[in-house]
């Protein structure tokens, strides 16, 4: 039997705590959401039928099988196995003890509600129904937004150097 003197020291280990539910939770209600809106989309509108909600939104029915701006069309396989790395990537890092804090545990959280919201488009549909439609701007969901979303928290966090300094007993 080893002491405490000669036992190696632990590292730090992935661990869910009942307080990270609500973190889960987010994620799930994104998915939901993105999910619902699409569903709703696909019902209402014709794909490539717009309707003018308040100027300057509109609500279109288009799809893409690309990623982010229309970039890579057609790499489906690619962006499935991207896209289960980065969540898991994105599970990892939001139940690592060194990122405590909540403000940088929301964005992971953003973040992996959209990816998911959006790898489900993309495994039953082969490409991702996009609706939200501004001038000048491609037409986005309520996936990418949420991506997008968790990346300004995940910035802001590491800007004001939140991330490295929980409060005690975070």
């Amino acid at each position: 039997m080893q002491d405490a003197d000669t036992r190696p020291a632990a590292g730090p280990r992935l661990a869910i705590r009942p307080r990270d539910g609500w973190f889960l939770a987010l994620a799930v209600a994104i998915v939901g959401l993105d999910q619902l809106t699409k569903w709703i989309i696909r019902g209402w509108l014709e794909r490539g039928e717009a309707y003018s909600l308040v100027w300057p939104l509109k609500i279109v029915h288009v799809t893409n099988s690309g990623a982010a701006f229309g970039m890579f069309q057609g790499a489906g396989p690619l962006l499935v196995i991207t896209s289960v790395v980065g969540m898991v990537a994105i599970l990892v890092y939001l139940f690592n003890p060194g990122f405590a804090h909540p403000l940088m545990r929301l964005g992971l959280a953003f973040m992996l509600g959209g990816a998911v919201g959006n790898l489900i488009d993309r495994v039953s549909e082969g490409r991702v129904v996009d609706f939200i439609k501004v001038p000048n701007f491609p037409a986005f969901n309520v996936a990418d937004s949420a991506i997008t979303i968790g990346v300004f928290f995940l910035i802001w966090a590491l800007m004001f150097d939140t991330a490295t300094d929980p409060k005690p007993g975070s």
